[in-house]
C-alpha cells in the first residue's frame, strides 16, 4: 500500500502547462482548506484581540523561515543538484543528507535564542497587543520554521524529480493540521492549541515528502567536497534570502502599526491578505514553481533563446490569469468575505472592513505573481542579487506609504471620505487600517515596475505580445465584470441578501454570467492565451504519458 501511494504521488509531471495545472489544482485544493481555517477562526472569534494575538505570533517565526531556514532554500539548492545529478545521482542525496544535518543545528539553536528572547520580540512586534498569550504562541510557533525548512530542502529533491504531485500535498496537510488545532486542539488546550495545530501541519509539510527521500540511494560525498557546494549554496543564498527577509520587514512593520490601531485591524488585515493570496498561489506561486526546474535546466545548458521563449510565454499566462482574477475580486468582494468568513462572531462590520482592505491589496496580484517568476528566472540565471534590490524597494516604499497614508488619512477629510465612500465603508469604524492595505499594494506594484524593467532589458525580453495580452484580457474583463455587477444590482447588495446560500447562488450568478461574458469577448479578439490554456487542459486530462518540455509549451 505505501509503495502504491507512492508510486501515485510520486509520478513526475513534465509538460509545464501541465505541472503548472497540477500545482495549481493543489494550490485551489489547499487553499480551500485555507479558506475553511480562516472560516473558522473567524467564527469562533471575529476580528478580536484573541485573533491579533494569533496572527502577530507568527510574524518572528515567518521572519525565521524567511531568513535562517531559507538560507538552504530549494532555490539555491537546484543548480548543485542539477549537477550532481548528471555526475553520481547517489553523492546528490549524500549531500541532501549533510544539509539536513547542518539545517537542524544551526536553525535550532536559533530557534532557541528566539525562544528566550521571545517577551521582549512580542514588545517590539506588537507592542499594542503583546502580554503573556503573545509570548507563549510565539514561543510555540518557533518549531514551524524548523519543520518547514526542512521540507524545504527535501523540496529540492522533489522538484528536481518532477514530483509535483508530491511536493503539491504538503500545503494541503499543513492547513488539516491548522484545522486540527482549531477544531480539536483549542477546545482542552486554549490559545495553545492553536499554536501545536500550525507545529503539527508544519510536521506533516514535511514528513509527506519523507518516504520518498528515504528510497532514494546514498552514495559517499568527500567532505570536502560537501563544504564546497554548501559554501556555493550559502552565497548564493544570502541575497535571496535578504530579499525574503525584507517581505517579512514589511508584513512586521505593518502588524506593529495595525496592533496600534483598534482592536482587529491585524485580524482585519491579515484577512484580507490571506484572501488575495487564494488566487496568487493559484497562479503565480503555481506558474513559477513548474517552471523553475526547467529554467534551471535551460540555463545551464546555455539555451538562451528557449530560456526567453519560456519566460514571455509564462508571464503571459500569468497576466492572462491574473487580470480577470483582480477584476472579479473587487466586484464580487463582499460576496467573497461573507461567504468565505460571515459565520458566528464575525460581524457585517468586519465583513465590510476586510472586503475593502481585500479589494486594495488585490489591486497588486498581477505586480506579485509576476514578481514571483521573474525572481525566480534570476535564481535559474545564478544571479540572486538582483531580486534584492526591489525587494528592499518594496518594503521601503510599503513602510514609508503606510505612514504617509495614515497621516493623509487623518489630516485630510475630503480624501478620508471619497475613499470611504469608495469602498462603501463610511459608517463603520476602524477604517484606518485600509491604509495599510493600500500601502502594501503600493510597494508590491513598485518594486514590480521595477523589476520588469530590469528583467526586460537583462534578458532582452519582447513584450510585444504580454502587452497585448494585457489590453485584452483588461477589457475583456471590464465588460465581463459590467455583467456581473449588473447581476449583483439586480438581486440585491451582499448585505440585503441575508443567508449564506443566497450569497452563494449571488456570487455563482453574477461571477458565471462575467466569466462566460469575458472569455466570450477573448474568443472575439482572437486571444492566443485562451487558446493555448484550453489545449494544455485538453493534454493534462488526455494525454497517455508524460508530455515533454517543448520550447512552446510554457507558462512558469
Amino acid at each position: 500500500m505505501p509503495r502504491s501511494f507512492l508510486s501515485v504521488v510520486g509520478r513526475e509531471v513534465r509538460g509545464v502547462h501541465q505541472a503548472a495545472y497540477v500545482l495549481a489544482g493543489f494550490a485551489l485544493c489547499s487553499q480551500l482548506l485555507a479558506l475553511l481555517r480562516d472560516r473558522l477562526l473567524a467564527a469562533s472569534f471575529g476580528a478580536s484581540h484573541t485573533l491579533d494575538v494569533y496572527y502577530a505570533a507568527f510574524r518572528v517565526p515567518d521572519l525565521l523561515f524567511a531568513t535562517v531556514a531559507s538560507l538552504l532554500s530549494l532555490y539555491a539548492l537546484l543548480p548543485v543538484l542539477s549537477r550532481l545529478e548528471r555526475g553520481h545521482e547517489g553523492q546528490m542525496v549524500s549531500f541532501l543528507e549533510q544539509i539536513l544535518l547542518f539545517f537542524f543545528v544551526g536553525m535550532g539553536m536559533v530557534a532557541a535564542v528566539a525562544w528566550i528572547f521571545a517577551p521582549w520580540l512580542a514588545t517590539l512586534i506588537a507592542p499594542g497587543v503583546s502580554g503573556s498569550g503573545l509570548v507563549l504562541l510565539m514561543r510555540i510557533l518557533l518549531l514551524q520554521p524548523i519543520f518547514l525548512g526542512a521540507s524545504n530542502i527535501l523540496a529540492s529533491l522533489t522538484q528536481l524529480r518532477h514530483r509535483f504531485f508530491l511536493y503539491s500535498l504538503s500545503p494541503v496537510l499543513y492547513n488539516l493540521g491548522i484545522i486540527f488545532g482549531v477544531v480539536v486542539l483549542y477546545p482542552h488546550l486554549g490559545l495553545a492549541g492553536l499554536g501545536w495545530g500550525v507545529v503539527l501541519g508544519a510536521l506533516l509539510h514535511a514528513g509527506i515528502q519523507v518516504p520518498a527521500f528515504l528510497v532514494e540511494k546514498s552514495e559517499r560525498l568527500p567532505a570536502s567536497a560537501v563544504w564546497k557546494d554548501l559554501r556555493f549554496v550559502l552565497g548564493l543564498s544570502v541575497p535571496r534570502t535578504l530579499a525574503l527577509a525584507a517581505n517579512q520587514i514589511s508584513l512586521i512593520a505593518l502588524t506593529f502599526f495595525a496592533s496600534l490601531l483598534s482592536t482587529g485591524s491585524i485580524a482585519v488585515l491579515t484577512f484580507a491578505y490571506n484572501l488575495q493570496a487564494v488566487p496568487l498561489t493559484i497562479i503565480g506561486v503555481s506558474y513559477s514553481v513548474a517552471a523553475f526546474p526547467t529554467l534551471s535546466r535551460l540555463h545551464a545548458a546555455g539555451e538562451r533563446i528557449q530560456f526567453g521563449e519560456y519566460l514571455e510565454t509564462a508571464l503571459r499566462h500569468i497576466f492572462f490569469w491574473c487580470i480577470p482574477a483582480t477584476i472579479f475580486t473587487i466586484v464580487l468582494r463582499a460576496q467573497l468575505v461573507r461567504v468565505i468568513l460571515g459565520a458566528g462572531a464575525f460581524s457585517w462590520a468586519a465583513t465590510r472592513l476586510t472586503a475593502a482592505a481585500l479589494a486594495l491589496m488585490v489591486i497588486s496580484l498581477a505586480a506579485q505573481s509576476a514578481a514571483f517568476l521573474i525572481a525566480r528566472a534570476y535564481y535559474a540565471a545564478g544571479d540572486s542579487r538582483k531580486p534584492l534590490y526591489w525587494g528592499v524597494i518594496t518594503v521601503v516604499v510599503s513602510i514609508a506609504s503606510a505612514l504617509l497614508f495614515i497621516f493623509l488619512f487623518h489630516e485630510n477629510t475630503f480624501a478620508r471620505n471619497f475613499l470611504e465612500s469608495l469602498l462603501r465603508v463610511s459608517d463603520i469604524p476602524g477604517t484606518t487600517v485600509l491604509m495599510l492595505a493600500a500601502a502594501y499594494a503600493l510597494g508590491a506594484m513598485v518594486g514590480f515596475m521595477v523589476a520588469m524593467t530590469v528583467f526586460v532589458r537583462d534578458f532582452a525580453l519582447p513584450t510585444e505580445r504580454i502587452k497585448k495580452l494585457c489590453f485584452q484580457s483588461f477589457a475583456a474583463s471590464v465588460i465581463g465584470a459590467g455583467g456581473s455587477y449588473l447581476v449583483l444590482a439586480a438581486t440585491g447588495t451582499a448585505g440585503s441578501v441575508d443567508t449564506t446560500l443566497g450569497l452563494i447562488l449571488q456570487g455563482l450568478l453574477a461571477g458565471s454570467l462575467g466569466l462566460a461574458i469575458t472569455g466570450f469577448v477573448l474568443v472575439l479578439l482572437k486571444n492566443q492565451e485562451i487558446t493555448e490554456a484550453g489545449e494544455a487542459f485538453r493534454k493534462r486530462f488526455t494525454a497517455k504519458s508524460a508530455v515533454p518540455v517543448e520550447a512552446t509549451d510554457v507558462s512558469s
